[in-house]
Formats: C-alpha cells, sequence, structure tokens
C-alpha cells in the first residue's frame, strides 16, 4: 500500500494557541496532500529550549501526556497519523523534572510515545532522560520514534527496525552550529550533519525514514529546517532545504522495504556474536 508521508519544517513557540494555529495550517496542507502521516517537529507544543549552554530563562510549559492539549492533537489528526513534541510533565521517577517528550495519535487516540534518551549539551539541566526505543503498530505500519540527538546512536534506529519497525519519525529542534558559522545555512557543518544522519539511519536499516525540524530562529538558535523522507536506499524523496514548509513523497512501504533487504539485508546478514566484545 502506498503511503504518502509529510515531514514539517516550521518554528513554534511557548504560546499553545499560537502553536495550534501552526499545527492546523499543517495539518490542513498535509491533508489536501492525501498524507497518512504528517511528522511535526521536536517541541511543536510550546517550543523548545532557547539555548543549549544553560543561559535560558524560561521554560517550554509541561503537559500532561492525556492532557488537554494532546486531545487537541487528535481532533485535528482525524483519519491521519500526527506526530508531535512536546514538554511532559515530569513524574515520581524523573524527580519531578519533565521529560522532552513526543507522541504519535489519530483521531482515535494516542499510538505511541518515546520520551528523548540521549541529551545534547546541558539539555540535562532542563529534561529528564528516557530510557527505551520501542516500536508500535499504526495505520501506515509498524513505527518508531525518537528525537533530535537519539539519531546520532546507531543503536537507537536498530532497536526500532529489530522491533519491528518499518517506518521511522525523528522529531527535532536541530540547531545550525554555534561556532564558525557557515554564511549559507546549507553549508553548515551542523545541517550536513543532520542529513547525514538522516539518510544513514534510513540505508543502514532499511526503513522509510520521516525527519520533521524547527525552522528559522528561536533564542540563540539558528534552525537548520532541512525535514525531509528518505526511502530505504538512503535516497532522499523530498526535502523542505533549509525552509520552513512540507517535505511530501508518496511510498509503498512494504514493497520498498522488502526490495532493499531482497539481497542485501541489513538486518538478516549480521553476525551478532561478532560484536559480544563491544562494550555497552
Amino acid at each position: 500500500m502506498t503511503i504518502t508521508f509529510a515531514a514539517a519544517a516550521e518554528g513554534f513557540v511557548r504560546d499553545l494557541d499560537e502553536d495550534f494555529r501552526r499545527v492546523e495550517k499543517l495539518v490542513a496542507q498535509a491533508r489536501e496532500a492525501g498524507a497518512g502521516l504528517l511528522a511535526l517537529p521536536e517541541a511543536a507544543l510550546g517550543g523548545y529550549l532557547s539555548s543549549l549552554h544553560g543561559d535560558h530563562d524560561d521554560e517550554p510549559p509541561q503537559l500532561d501526556g492525556d492532557g488537554p492539549e494532546i486531545a487537541r492533537l487528535i481532533d485535528l489528526a482525524g483519519d491521519m497519523v500526527v506526530t508531535a513534541g512536546y514538554c511532559e510533565r515530569g513524574d515520581a521517577a524523573s524527580g519531578g523534572r519533565p521529560y522532552n517528550s513526543c507522541v504519535a495519535v489519530t483521531g482515535d487516540g494516542v499510538l505511541g510515545r518515546h520520551r528523548k534518551v540521549h541529551q545534547p549539551l546541558n539539555e540535562n539541566n532542563s529534561y529528564a532522560a528516557g530510557d527505551r526505543f520501542a516500536a508500535f503498530d499504526s495505520p501506515v505500519g509498524r513505527m518508531g520514534m525518537m528525537i533530535c540527538y537519539d539519531k546520532a546512536f546507531p543503536e537507537a534506529a536498530r532497536a526500532l527496525a529489530d522491533d519491528g519497525a518499518r517506518v521511522v519519525v525523528c522529531m527535532s529542534a536541530w540547531p545550525a552550529s554555534r561556532t564558525n558559522q557557515a554564511p549559507v545555512l546549507a553549508d553548515d557543518r551542523w545541517t550536513r550533519r543532520f542529513d547525514l544522519f538522516d539518510r544513514a539511519r534510513a540505508l543502514e536499516n532499511q526503513i522509510v525514514w520521516v525527519s520533521a525540524n524547527q525552522a528559522g530562529e528561536y533564542g540563540s538558535m539558528r534552525l537548520v529546517a532541512s525535514a525531509k523522507v528518505v526511502d530505504p536506499g538512503g535516497e532522499v524523496l523530498a526535502t523542505t532545504g533549509t525552509e520552513a514548509g512540507l517535505a511530501v513523497a508518496s511510498i509503498d512501504v512494504d514493497e520498498a522495504v522488502d526490495s532493499a533487504r531482497r539481497f542485501m539485508g541489513h538486518l538478516r546478514d549480521r553476525r551478532q556474536a561478532s560484536y559480544a566484545a563491544v562494550p555497552a
């Protein structure tokens, strides 16, 4: 079955009503394009940190995982799968610190959740870390989610592929380099790394990769956008480049994944026993 995927590059702010106006616009555009899945960025509900260096003076609003904001997202999703990031209210296990979380929903309710595991720079001062990667079933097939820096770790995407995910959505608030900034955002080394991780994770696991990212400027950060859809061979099917917008592409997920794995099956051809000496 051919599925149309839409990956958003858009900026989001502290004002939740404004964020939902932007979400509504993107949902309408994705629906018009016939999308079965819309990926919104990390921290789409409430905005991301204004700095990764511990010098921000505000925090995103903490939302309940089953609160009214998630219910509002469910109402907007209708027959689409919509994924979005938000700041999840902390619990006893986190000592009250919030989680950097994301959720996948349809109009029928929540399909899956993820809490960001890997934390760059000083993000751990603001968020508690998640501790697992798990796939789940959805109308677009078995899928998994991760957030931003998670994609820098091959084990994260591999864990989802091993759990049967054929589609992985990565939601980010990925900035350009703070030092030695390139005059052209597309030439920034962190933009290139963002794109390289997207293509590598798709290829090495032979999965469909959907990458959403924040765009524009927020606090001290310049976000690289570069939302995209990548096929199981690591080829970019659609991208927004470094501008805000939607990257939209259609692909028969099972046919593409099965074809990619038919002769060179990366999961199948592993020699797991050979990796036993690698320390955890």
